[in-house]
């Protein structure tokens, strides 16, 4: 595992008085970034779940944080070079958490599950409307599953938003969020904004995503403006 991990933490919303809230655990997801994401320590969230310090989570268990004061993004940044590209998808679906991609993906062969390295909510399925899930692939800082063409897997940096981007545009959230992580994924790894592809704009691929209606002006005016 590389080291020197660096951790950005991007407030998404704030709490105007502190209120106890159901989190569902998604992948590779553990008490530590719990405690980050909604501004609570980790004992609380221990003693609230009548949970030994130090216990396992699992991948779609319901856990009490009480007390939250907020809700951040929280993103880890691993020393790596591999990564030159960023490649932009969206789910083609209404709904989606990573916790059901990820098991989705591996119904479909896929494999470790999610193929994406990051996934941006739309507020369904109890998700937060542009909320980071940042998937297993990312935290191992192995190879996507996401674009064979032009060997993105090995070099790309899949960023997928729940959305069908054909039928609807995403989220004004949504798009701040992925502005947000563009500039933090390029500032950090050195990706200059031309390796910045649409799947559909990598050579090889043949598919519309991450859709018709993907507003690619507005990204780049949400990136020009950070």
């Amino acid at each position: 595992m590389p080291q020197r991990i660096q951790v950005i933490q991007e407030p998404l919303a704030n709490q105007q008085k502190p209120r106890t809230v159901i989190h569902e655990v998604a992948p590779m997801e553990t008490i530590w970034r719990l405690s980050k994401m909604y501004g609570v320590s980790m004992k609380s969230i221990y003693q609230a779940n009548n949970l030994k310090p130090g216990a396992p989570i699992v991948i779609g268990q319901k856990l009490i944080i009480p007390n939250a004061t907020k809700f951040q993004n929280v993103i880890p940044l691993y020393p790596n070079r591999c990564w030159q590209y960023i490649v932009v998808h969206h789910t083609a679906t209404d709904i989606g958490k990573a916790t059901l991609i990820h098991y989705n993906h591996q119904n479909r062969g896929f494999w470790n599950g999610l193929g994406y390295h990051f996934l941006i909510d739309n507020g369904t399925l109890g998700k937060g409307d542009g909320q980071i899930e940042v998937s297993p692939r990312w935290i191992k800082q192995q190879k996507g599953a996401h674009c064979v063409a032009g060997g993105m897997n090995d070099v790309g940096i899949g960023v997928a938003l729940v959305g069908n981007f054909n039928e609807r545009p995403p989220t004004p959230k949504q798009m701040q969020s992925l502005a947000r992580l563009i500039r933090q994924l390029a500032h950090y790894y050195g990706i200059p904004p031309k390796n910045v592809l649409g799947h559909g704009d990598v050579p090889g691929a043949n598919t519309d995503c991450p859709g018709k209606r993907f507003p690619w002006g507005e990204l780049q005016r949400l990136l020009s403006s950070g």
